[in-house]
């Protein structure tokens, strides 16, 4: 099959990088005992991550978690940045599920919307405990 320009073959499968890369969700590979030998995160846990990988966003989230009903402009007071960049940001971090709008007369006003950061924390935990386990195997060997 030849690749198109858009990387995807005429089959639907990619073609280059990201070729044989499993969906979001899935685990990469598995030892024949049936143990995951790396993770996928889901589509919805990547989303979370991506929108807090930016330091402005994080800025941006820890005000909207410490004043309820937060406004871009109130945000933007405090922050090197404009209304209409911080804007921005809050619909990236709406986006990822973490803040909700709701309007109030001509303004929106932003919550923060904690459950996203419940699915990250617990792949966090999952991929820590499977790391536990196998420093705790690579102990064991090692004192051997």
């Amino acid at each position: 099959m030849s690749p198109s320009p858009t990387g995807r073959r005429t089959d639907g499968s990619l073609d280059g990088p990201g070729a044989g890369v499993p969906p979001p969700g899935s685990l990469v590979s598995r030892r024949s005992s049936g143990r995951p030998v790396g993770f996928r995160t889901p589509a919805s846990t990547d989303a979370v991550f991506a929108a807090l990988a930016d330091p402005t966003r994080r800025r941006i989230l820890e005000a909207v978690a410490s004043t309820d009903g937060l406004t871009a402009t109130d945000a933007a007071a405090d922050l090197p940045v404009s209304r209409q960049a911080v804007v921005k940001h809050l619909q990236a971090l709406a986006d990822a599920g973490l803040v909700t709008a709701e309007r109030h007369g001509r303004e929106q006003r932003y919550r923060i919307t904690p459950g996203p950061l419940t699915g990250a924390m617990a792949w966090m935990a999952e991929v820590g405990a499977a790391w536990d386990e196998r420093l705790a195997r690579l102990r064991t060997r090692l004192e051997r």
